[in-house]
């Protein structure tokens, strides 16, 4: 009779400390958990006026307080599952959310600074992430992810799964990669490395056009791999394997292309991570050379920010980066396991 009370007793105790365990996660408050450099840090090298200004180092993102129930039980402050692993995409919204891919955790990072929220995106019971390779948000708040498995997944503001998507119309993705997002035309342009071509889809995954196909010529690819919308609407791809950069309109028109082969400053080596600032400047990570290097809008080269190592400022095989409204620059520091943040200075003259 004891043994049945204490059985019944057990039965209850587990299901609710396993719910104390989920409400102590559910209303913890997160914080980045970030770095300064002791001295300040600017590009082109001071008296110059400052083009490029170091902010911070993103490592992750850290409970506010001493710690709760779930952390001590979960052993989750031993794993330190919160910090970025292998970072290699990151974008931000209107309403300042960010997004990160994390390659070596095989999760998206989701921080919400307005409620001081923060989850890990695994996917879905029946479609997780394997190799979460770029984010993009819409105006509605919908997080886009690439995982270059093949696939698409949407998650709608609060993180919760909306639908994954394998083709672009009668196209099976092959390698999805780089995606961005138009608030104008409300597409999401998705890049597909080893289809050479970019993809135009509407919200609801149909497709609505796509663009290139392999070739050395404008408008043909060799491996692309990033893709960013500027503020203006341009769309810059950058083209891997033919070491350079094209640009398009919104619509997939051609509009111009820069760069090559080389082991110079303004050459291109590994191109990664693309971007562009409110004045039209081009930034472009290089993986091989381990800096940004930034053009102008006619593809000449201007400045080098960065260089090889872990200090601030410098990087270890950088990746995506992303440039959002305030003109701010995010740079996925990928095997330094962080994002480094610089403030870009407008109408600089």
């Amino acid at each position: 009779m004891e043994r049945g009370k204490l059985r019944a007793l057990g039965n209850w105790l587990v299901p609710a400390f396993v719910l104390l365990l989920m409400c102590s996660a559910c209303s913890a408050k997160y914080s980045v958990r970030s770095a300064q450099p002791p001295a300040a840090l600017q590009w082109p090298y001071a008296p110059a006026k400052a083009k490029v200004t170091y902010v911070q180092a993103f490592q992750g993102f850290v409970r506010n307080g001493s710690g709760s129930v779930f952390r001590a039980i979960a052993g989750s402050e031993k794993k330190e599952n919160d910090l970025f692993l292998l970072p290699v995409a990151v974008a931000k919204a209107q309403d300042g959310r960010m997004a990160v891919a994390d390659m070596g955790r095989k999760c998206v990072h989701l921080f919400i600074p307005g409620k001081n929220n923060y989850m890990r995106i695994f996917g879905h019971d029946r479609e997780t992430l394997s190799s979460p390779v770029s984010v993009v948000f819409d105006e509605d708040l919908r997080l886009y992810v690439s995982d270059s498995t093949g696939k698409i997944l949407v998650f709608g503001s609060d993180g919760s799964f909306i639908s994954s998507w394998r083709s672009a119309g009668s196209e099976a993705f092959k390698r999805p990669t780089g995606l961005a997002y138009s608030p104008i035309k409300h597409l999401l342009y998705v890049v597909d490395t080893l289809q050479n071509k970019v993809y135009a889809l509407q919200k609801n995954g149909v497709l609505a056009f796509s663009f290139g196909q392999r070739g050395e010529e404008k408008e043909q690819f060799n491996f692309p791999t990033h893709i960013f919308r500027s503020s203006a609407g341009a769309l810059y791809v950058t083209d891997s394997l033919n070491f350079r950069i094209q640009v398009f309109d919104e619509s997939g028109n051609f509009k111009s292309l820069f760069g090559h082969h080389g082991d110079g400053s303004g050459d291109l080596a590994m191109p990664k991570g693309i971007a562009a600032d409110k004045d039209g400047i081009i930034y472009v990570a290089d993986s091989l050379f381990d800096n940004v290097q930034l053009f102008d809008e006619k593809g000449a080269f201007l400045l080098t920010v960065g260089k090889r190592g872990v200090n601030f400022a410098e990087f270890w095989l950088p990746s995506g980066i992303f440039i959002d409204e305030a003109n701010t620059l995010y740079v996925c520091d990928t095997y330094n396991h962080r994002v480094q943040v610089f403030q870009i200075t407008e109408h600089y003259s």
